[in-house]
């Protein structure tokens, strides 16, 4: 191997590594911004803060003419790949730990395979309709895991709250899944720098109303507006940038497994910032959500 092509290879992992960790942390900043803002004024201020800092590249890019003959489509796209998920993730970290809330995103390849198979044709082989059945029956026993005793794991007592977090985590993924196939289908050429910014920009519009109406009445401390702040420019703008980076030098494949290393960077912080507990159970099945999710995405050469 030559010197460039390890160069090249150093360059994907070392996007890999901090891609996965900014993505963990933005369920940290969640739980912070979230226990003060509430969940929707948190998502509009996020998308908000990604839209600031992402439109000057897009701009800088030359992509305004572009965006403008498009605008209705990628706006409207930012409804499902940000204005909901994160409004629902971020109500999730408010009932459940935020390493559950990673464990069940991980999950977003497997709603993907469903939604591709049902909406593009996309074929399905014996082996990725076996990794679905893996997939959805580790969500489903995680889900019973968590909430039939109300394990530590959970830092709400309420039952009701963790079914409804565990509900809009699923959700949540389903929006993901939706916004692949969406991108696919109608924005395959765009480019991503556009999507991304115009998806910011979608989302701060369609939650501007709810999230205003939702507003905290008391001024959310210097904490809290610095964990939303990460959110935006951290966990969303940056993030995007790496991703769409590493979709460039490694291949969509290598930078979809992305998905499986982020609920460790969760699982860790949660434990130390937040002093949450993470059971064997938790990580076992997690463990199996993650490899169902691997075979029905077709990543495993032998089992497409």
């Amino acid at each position: 191997m030559s010197e460039n092509n390890r160069g090249d290879s150093q360059d994907w992992r070392v996007d890999y590594l901090m891609l996965a960790a900014l993505w963990g942390s933005s369920f940290l900043f969640m739980r912070m911004g979230a226990a003060e803002f509430g969940p929707l004024a948190t998502a509009w201020t996020r998308v908000c803060v990604a839209t600031l800092f992402l439109l000057p590249f897009m701009l800088w890019q030359g992509h305004w003419a572009l965006f403008k003959s498009k605008w209705k489509i990628i706006l409207g796209f930012g409804i499902f790949n940000s204005a909901l998920p994160f409004a629902l993730f971020a109500y999730a970290v408010m009932h459940i730990s935020t390493g559950l809330s990673a464990i069940l995103n991980a999950a977003v390849p497997l709603f993907a395979a469903v939604v591709a198979w049902l909406w593009l044709d996309d074929r399905l082989s014996r082996w990725r309709i076996a990794g679905l059945f893996i997939g959805f029956l580790g969500v489903t026993l995680l889900a019973s895991n968590q909430t039939s005793f109300h394990t530590e794991a959970n830092p709400d007592a309420s039952a009701w709250g963790q079914y409804t977090a565990i509900a809009a985590c699923l959700v949540a993924t389903l929006c993901y899944a939706i916004s692949g196939s969406f991108t696919k289908k109608y924005m395959p050429n765009l480019p991503p720098l556009v999507s991304s910014t115009g998806s910011q920009l979608g989302a701060s519009l369609a939650l501007a109303l709810p999230a205003l109406w939702a507003m905290p009445e008391a001024m959310p401390s210097t904490q809290a507006w610095l964990a939303i702040i990460l959110l935006g420019v951290a966990c969303t703008g940056i993030a995007y940038i790496l991703y769409f980076r590493l979709v460039n030098r490694a291949g969509p494949a290598k930078a979809l497994t992305v998905t499986f290393l982020i609920p460790v960077f969760a699982l860790i912080y949660g434990v130390v910032f937040l002093n949450e507990t993470v059971t064997l159970s938790m990580v076992l099945l997690g463990v199996v959500v993650i490899f169902g999710t691997a075979m029905s995405s077709g990543i495993f050469p032998k089992m497409k």
